[in-house]
């Protein structure tokens, strides 16, 4: 027994595998949320959804996020412009129409002006969402459709639409600009992309 206790000791648990990482979700689950969040008229969280997918941004960049960042009186952009926290460096992202109809509905619905933060916190000590409230909402929208919530968090959101352009592109150059990366080896580690393509280059290899 000491024996197979120190050989379980002497091998750590997370030897070969990417700690931390939290999942993207699949194409399918995106839609599973988004049509849950429709179908309970969640219009808030909607268009938080919806703009956390299309922006690519980390927590605290789209939670600070204002109306005026997205929004030109009554009308939505089609592109937007926010300047990272963390690297002070701007990154760019697209608004597709069904996060910009979303976005619009929820302006409306809130009566926000150009000046308000776009996700104003429902407590009075937070003039907006805190990122640790919006981690709880992404939790509560995976575990709605079924899926391990300790799987998935606030970087679900931001690597699944660079997630999903990888796999169809292969374009690492373009995934680091939208993610705002300074250096590509950080965009190849995030993603977790040469554990995935070595998997995935395994599984058609047949023996």
């Amino acid at each position: 027994m000491a024996t197979s206790a120190s050989h379980r000791q002497s091998f750590p648990w997370n030897k070969g595998k990417l700690v931390g990482q939290k999942a993207p979700l699949k194409l399918r689950e995106i839609w599973a949320i988004r049509v849950r969040l429709q179908l309970n008229h969640k219009v808030r969280d909607l268009a938080l959804f919806n703009l956390a997918i299309d922006s690519k941004l980390r927590a605290c960049d789209l939670v600070g996020l204002h109306v005026a960042d997205v929004a030109h009186g009554d009308k939505i952009g089609r592109r937007a412009v926010v300047m990272q926290r963390k690297t002070h460096r701007p990154v760019q992202f697209e608004i597709t129409e069904m996060t910009g109809e979303s976005l619009l509905a929820w302006i409306q619905r809130a009566q926000l002006r150009s000046t308000d933060y776009l996700f104003p916190s429902r407590l009075h000590a937070s003039p907006h969402l805190s990122t640790r409230q919006y981690a709880r909402i992404v939790h509560g929208w995976v575990e709605e459709i079924g899926l391990d919530g300790g799987l998935y968090g606030t970087h679900t959101m931001r690597r699944t639409k660079a997630s999903l352009i990888y796999r169809r592109t292969r374009n690492l150059r373009a995934v680091q600009l939208l993610l705002g990366h300074t250096k590509l080896e950080s965009t190849v580690r995030y993603l977790g992309i040469e554990v995935d393509d070595a998997l995935e280059i395994a599984e058609q290899t047949e023996v």
